[in-house]
């Protein structure tokens, strides 16, 4: 079933490209459309709010539509997208096409790793995961510098043309390799039942842990350029390669995640956690120092990712029985924690604390969220709880 996945990846890789990319070419775009950067930043933030929130009440509205006629939809609706942004006349028309964009993005995860898990076994489902979670990683390495060396060369114009040719490619990838049947809609649970499964404490608690992954992962990334620069002493030239080098460690982290959902899953979690806060630790201990500086977080970057795969395949574990609302929450969640990220990082630094005090605070919510992992865990134990199984196909 690894061709099916790799039909996801490469549309997960173009969602991811898009919503990045846009930092890339910021200020090209600014100025093309006649507004200030700071303005232009809506687009950044419009994105991540329609992911949020349309995202799930998309996942709500289809969940009757088979899962593959979906998933292409989807996907039809981000390359229709990029070639309006393309064409956008003015910053308005961009900013409304850049969040109906991102509704479709956070439906499309939701539907994608439930399908994903759909293809595979039971013990592979972590990895499943994983290959998703990747396109979001490789665009960061690879697709963001392209599309913004290809912005910088032909205009911002041609990166969106660009996006519009790979969603394409996705769409054809998807109608030849995806199997007809592939995570047929299950019988519709219902509004009331979609959100009670959300009490269940494994869901709830991951969702937490959702969080405090996202504080301990942007609460720093956020402002991991001007710590690099004015911390470390890093001459500007080589923060693309330390990120370069953090885009890697993620992709690397999201594989090894993956098998370590499925071997153990909780006990990984919470030893990842726990490393997670002392790499942090470190991170705050070897700011000064470049060499030691750029190890530490090459291997943050990778825990970051390795983290949040058994996360995602625990929701998807636990809801497997009415899995609609809670798949497109797991990407709205994250988005959610990364403005909660920033917007704690930005508080911190209005409030005097340095770029050093950064870690710090990602290593407490670390350290959160192993009580939280253990408790969890524990909570499970004494209950001899099992995930529940798949709602009935139609």
């Amino acid at each position: 079933m690894m061709l099916p996945l790799i039909a996801l990846f490469l549309a997960a890789f173009a969602f991811g490209t898009t919503e990045f990319v846009i930092a890339g070419v910021l200020p090209e775009v600014a100025q093309g459309l006649g507004v200030s950067v700071p303005t232009a930043g809506y687009l950044v933030s419009g994105y991540a709010c329609g992911i949020a929130v349309g995202g799930p009440l998309l996942a709500l509205a289809t969940s009757n539509v088979s899962r593959k006629s979906l998933l292409i939809g989807l996907t039809i609706a981000f390359t229709i997208g990029q070639v309006a942004c393309a064409l956008a006349p003015d910053f308005t028309a961009m900013l409304l096409l850049r969040i109906a964009t991102a509704v479709a993005h956070g439906c499309y995860f939701g539907v994608a790793m439930v399908v994903a898990v759909s293809l595979v076994r039971e013990d592979q489902r972590g990895r499943a995961v994983a290959i998703i979670l990747a396109g979001l990683t490789v665009s960061n390495v690879i697709g963001v510098p392209a599309g913004t060396a290809i912005g910088s060369l032909w205009g911002w114009r041609a990166t969106f043309w660009v996006m519009g040719a790979l969603g394409l490619v996705a769409i054809l990838a998807m109608l030849a390799l995806l199997p007809r049947t592939a995570g047929a809609a299950n019988r519709p649970a219902g509004l009331a039942r979609e959100v009670r499964v959300l009490g269940r404490q494994q869901v709830w608690t991951s969702l937490i842990l959702m969080l405090m992954l996202m504080i301990g992962q942007f609460g720093l990334f956020t402002y991991i350029t001007p710590l690099l620069l004015e911390v470390t002493g890093l001459d500007e030239s080589l923060i693309p390669w330390v990120l370069l080098l953090n885009g890697v460690g993620a992709t690397i982290g999201v594989l090894v995640g993956g098998k370590l959902a499925d071997w153990k899953l909780m006990p990984s979690l919470i030893v990842m956690l726990a490393l997670q806060a002392v790499a942090l630790g470190v991170v705050h201990l070897v700011s000064p120092y470049p060499v030691p500086m750029i190890v530490a977080i090459v291997i943050w970057g990778g825990l970051n990712f390795a983290i949040g795969a058994p996360i995602q395949t625990r929701i998807l574990a636990w809801t497997a029985d009415a899995s609609n609302l809670a798949s497109a929450l797991i990407p709205s969640g994250f988005n959610v924690g990364i403005a909660l990220a920033a917007s704690l990082g930005a508080a911190m630094l209005n409030a005097g604390y340095g770029y050093r005090s950064l870690p710090l605070a990602g290593a407490l919510a670390m350290l959160v969220a192993v009580v939280v992992a253990v408790g969890s865990q524990a909570w499970e134990w004494r209950s001899r709880a099992t995930p529940p199984l798949p709602a009935a196909a139609e």
